[in-house]
């Protein structure tokens, strides 16, 4: 039988369909089709957090238009002494380590030299303060990845005498290199692009964070935040504490003052990792990141190279990155969701697998963003996708299979039963036997009376019409309780309860549907009055037998034509009791099988023993007059030979 909530579950199709749908689905993921999806809610779990925390580890020092209008006349490749002076500030101020986010391939002295100028010493010691503090120790310059026209990678290096005086070398370089989606957003980071330590090829950021926290970048691996990081070329999200601007930002003009130290803003830059980067307006160095997409398209809100780097800092000293599931856990995650789905779908029809695909794709947005703000990622386009695929392989399967079994089978019994029967002969999982099978059924013969006088007084197109209204009146209460309406014989419908679909309460059906056609026999006198007004008709009434037992249910008759009907014993006795009805003058008359079968609260009238015509035993029949509390104000016929106290009762 069905379930509350529609079909039953059948575990072949529930694995099916899992399976198909699962793997169909890691196919897709594996294939890198739903990267814009996964990345699509990624970056809305941005727009949706804002701010997700304070920068504690980092701050950018602006090159800004305030600063470009301190120092406009100076072109910025003559600024090494104002990076000095910045750097030197920063340091007194207590800053851990200095990054400086602009390269020089070449240095003002060296280039002075090439125009040949007279030597003086200015010339001789431009760079000096800049040089100064580089040999001080704790200062990253950028090194950049480039292609040349071979196509081969090379590292674009600060001039040689600024390298020389690098404590440690290569190791106070950094790639500055950011490397964004395919769709320009610069979700992720490499700490490390070059493995080999004779190259510098630790990143910027990592490289400061390194520094930051005591660890020697010519290790091989090192703990930052709580996080193990191996001197490996892999790609780790940037947890970005927040949309542009929420990194602590400081003018560069502000540092170059004379009580620069003064000033609140130097003063909260001690304990920090800083970089000193540009952030002016007609500066090119600017990013989309995750909190450039706007719910309805793109927004220019970008983010600048240098608060990108400090992000990046912040991620690594911090800790806090969103962490992807290892790819298995990350696909129980999903089957568990498509296994509730599927129960779902084969649950219920189209239309509700449909919500409920709708519903489960947007639950399951909240366990993923949840899961974000826990700086772990949760596979929601996935999850979705494969969702879907679960609906389409249910709907796949009842297009290819139930439902070209609910068209048979509607093909087959359309006729006789209602869509309901139909529906639970499917959620059985069992199509009748149309071969035959004995079953226990009850049998219900109904008939007009005196048909014979009404056809003769009116035209045969008339006796249709009155056939046609009175037969589709007749089935509705056959159906109702799930009845079969086996055939029309003449005036005669014959129905059978308890197949092709069994219920336990078949005989209670019969009596409750006969009880409801002795209600519409009644009720079309006034129509039959109405339709044929002054023809001499009797008045309309009619005859039910119904009797219980077994009989064979199949299909019968010739090759070329054949019916599904009952036959048997029972099915004569059931048409011998609606005839006896005439001579005991009653309306519904069921056999004492029947009425015990129908359990309590069936009201009848009189009862009598008859010998039913073919049949050689006797049989005791009742009239019925109504079910439980309600007892029908049935007609009797009106050449009823009933006694009087019999028809004041009914």
């Amino acid at each position: 039988m069905t379930s509350v909530l529609g079909r039953s579950v059948k575990p072949l199709h529930f694995v099916a369909v899992v399976a198909l749908a699962l793997s169909l689905g890691f196919l897709i993921e594996r294939a890198g089709w739903l990267v814009s999806l996964e990345n699509l809610y990624y970056d809305y779990w941005h727009q949706l957090a804002g701010k997700r925390r304070e920068a504690g580890h980092t701050a950018v020092i602006a090159v800004d238009d305030e600063t470009l209008l301190l120092l406009k006349d100076e072109p910025l490749a003559f600024w090494a002494p104002h990076f000095a002076k910045a750097m030197d500030t920063a340091t007194r101020a207590g800053v851990k380590t200095i990054g400086l986010d602009f390269i020089y391939t070449v240095g003002a002295e060296a280039w002075l030299k090439k125009l040949d100028l007279p030597d003086n010493e200015i010339s001789r010691n431009f760079d000096s303060p800049l040089r100064a503090q580089l040999a001080a120790g704790n200062k990253i310059l950028i090194t950049h990845l480039v292609e040349n026209a071979k196509g081969e990678l090379e590292l674009l290096l600060p001039p040689q005498d600024h390298l020389v005086l690098l404590p440690q070398g290569l190791n106070d370089l950094g790639v500055a290199n950011l490397y964004p989606d395919t769709d320009k957003l610069v979700r992720h980071f490499y700490p490390v692009l070059l493995a080999d330590p004779q190259f510098p090829g630790i990143s910027f950021g990592m490289q400061l964070a390194l520094r930051a926290a005591g660890a020697d970048a010519k290790h091989g691996a090192w703990e930052l935040g709580g996080v193990q990081w191996r001197r490996e070329r892999l790609l780790a999200r940037i947890g970005y504490v927040g949309p542009p601007g929420t990194v602590p930002t400081i003018s560069m003009s502000k540092l170059l003052k004379a009580d620069a130290l003064a000033d609140p803003q130097v003063q909260a830059l001690k304990g920090r990792s800083v970089v000193i980067a540009a952030n002016n307006a007609g500066s090119s160095d600017r990013h989309f990141t995750p909190y450039s997409r706007g719910i309805l398209g793109w927004t220019s809100d970008q983010m600048t190279g240098g608060e990108i780097h400090a992000n990046i800092i912040e991620t690594l000293l911090s800790g806090h990155f969103p962490r992807s599931l290892p790819l298995a856990l990350q696909w129980v995650y999903v089957l568990a969701w498509l296994l509730v789905a599927t129960v779902l779908y084969l649950r219920l029809n189209p239309l509700g697998g449909a919500a409920v695909a709708v519903l489960l794709s947007e639950a399951a947005l909240v366990p993923a963003y949840a899961a974000f703000l826990a700086d772990w990622t949760l596979p929601a386009g996935s999850v979705q996708t494969t969702l879907a695929l679960g609906f389409l392989a249910t709907l796949g399967l009842r297009l290819t299979g139930e439902e070209r079994k609910r068209t048979q089978l509607k093909q087959m019994f359309g006729r006789y039963v209602s869509d309901e029967v139909v529906a639970a002969l499917l959620a059985e999982d069992a199509s009748p036997d149309l071969g035959g099978v004995e079953v226990e059924v009850t049998v219900l013969f109904t008939d007009i009376r005196n048909f014979t006088t009404m056809s003769e007084k009116l035209g045969a197109h008339e006796v249709v019409q009155m056939l046609n209204a009175y037969f589709s009146r007749v089935g509705e209460p056959i159906l109702k309780q799930g009845g079969m309406v086996n055939k029309y014989i003449g005036d005669a419908v014959m129905a059978v309860f308890g197949s092709p679909v069994y219920y336990p309460d078949h005989a209670r059906r019969a009596l409750a549907a006969a009880v409801d056609i002795a209600k519409v026999a009644q009720n079309f006198r006034q129509w039959m009055k109405e339709t044929f007004p002054e023809r001499g008709l009797p008045e309309f009434s009619i005859g039910i037998g119904l009797h219980t037992g077994r009989c064979v249910v199949g299909n019968i008759g010739s090759v070329k034509r054949t019916e599904f009907t009952a036959i048997g014993d029972t099915v004569n006795t059931a048409s011998r009791l609606e005839s006896i009805t005439k001579e005991l003058g009653c309306v519904l008359v069921a056999s004492a099988i029947t009425v015990r079968a129908a359990g309590t609260g069936v009201i009848t009238g009189r009862k009598e023993t008859v010998t039913a015509k073919g049949r050689a035993e006797p049989i005791d029949v009742y009239e019925v007059l109504g079910l439980e509390q309600e007892q029908l104000p049935i007609a009797q016929p009106p050449d009823s030979t009933a006694s009087s106290d019999k028809s004041e009762r009914g």
